[in-house]
């Protein structure tokens, strides 16, 4: 573990030194994965160090400290899971929660109130959990144990959270009961089928090709735009403006993408057009992090 992150998540969970090392390294990787995914630049609509996407209160630096601030975080989502890797699944995500809360506390402490990773804090929540689990269990980890654990983990909460048939409260309430869109919640449920089956193959495949990195992530951003549901999308341009960012992202692919030789430039120029329509794919940026951790464990 380099420097850089170490700092971030720190060593501050009381572990068999074995133990303690697998913690500290999974813990790092989320780290890792969030801070790759907010440098990458250029991403359509969001913050990144080109600009600030279409946001007016955060940039790269508060997601820095944002980083910072709930990095520590996930060594214990993961010490959590290795604790609970003998009960009963339906107990995990009651018990690993409150964990959630403080991340999400701190965050806003370190960012003056800006939510830049409450969407990063429950997917690497829950993949750090289900790594622990498997750990403490004795099995592999690889992309698929760790999809099907946090599917496991995250059994019925969609039901749970939003088919409830009160009046909306929150905005994910709102963008289902309007349009049936499940965000994160129903990614977590569906071991996060996105990235298993669009985005990670991708990645994957370019890596082996020998393509730059930012080129392989930039080209799975886009099939994650094209695919991808993202509740931020519509809560920002409703429908249309997904559509629009959907088609956006289908049309750079089908000329090649991130691949093309203009393609970093197309990606500027999506960025343009996305910032003058106020669109920002958060959903979708949270799922390339989820892809990043995943190739961690690759298992080829």
């Amino acid at each position: 573990m380099n420097s850089f992150f170490k700092s971030i998540c720190g060593e501050s969970i009381a572990q068999p030194r074995t133990t303690h090392n697998v913690v500290e390294r999974i813990g790092a990787y989320a780290c890792e994965a969030l801070t790759r995914e907010v440098m990458l630049t250029p991403k359509p609509g969001l913050v990144d160090r080109r600009n600030t996407g279409a946001h007016r209160d955060m940039d790269v630096s508060t997601f820095e400290a944002s980083i910072a601030a709930i990095g520590g975080f996930f060594p214990q989502f993961v010490a959590s899971g290795i604790e609970l890797a003998a009960h009963p699944v339906h107990h995990v995500l009651p018990a690993v929660r409150p964990i959630g809360v403080r991340a999400e506390e701190a965050m806003f402490r370190a960012t003056g109130g800006v939510n830049t990773h409450k969407g990063g804090i429950f997917s690497m929540g829950l993949l750090c959990t289900a790594a622990g689990r498997l750990t403490g269990q004795g099995l592999r980890l690889t992309p698929d144990s760790l999809c099907h654990e946090v599917a496991r983990i995250s059994h019925g909460l969609v039901e749970a959270e939003l088919r409830q048939g009160h009046a909306a409260a929150t905005a994910g309430e709102r963008l289902f009961q309007r349009h049936g869109l499940t965000g994160a919640r129903g990614e977590a449920a569906s071991g996060f089928t996105t990235v298993r089956h669009r985005a990670l193959p991708i990645y994957l495949e370019l890596k082996n090709r020998q393509t730059d990195d930012d080129t392989a992530l930039h080209h799975a951003l886009l099939h994650l735009m094209a695919d991808n549901a993202d509740t931020n999308v519509v809560s920002r341009g409703g429908m249309e403006g997904l559509d629009f960012v959907r088609r956006s992202a289908q049309s750079l692919l089908t000329d090649g993408g991130a691949l093309h030789p203009e393609g970093h430039n197309r990606l500027i120029a999506l960025d343009d057009a996305m910032i003058a329509r106020n669109l920002s794919p958060g959903g979708s940026a949270d799922l390339l992090a989820v892809t990043l951790f995943l190739a961690k464990f690759d298992p080829t």
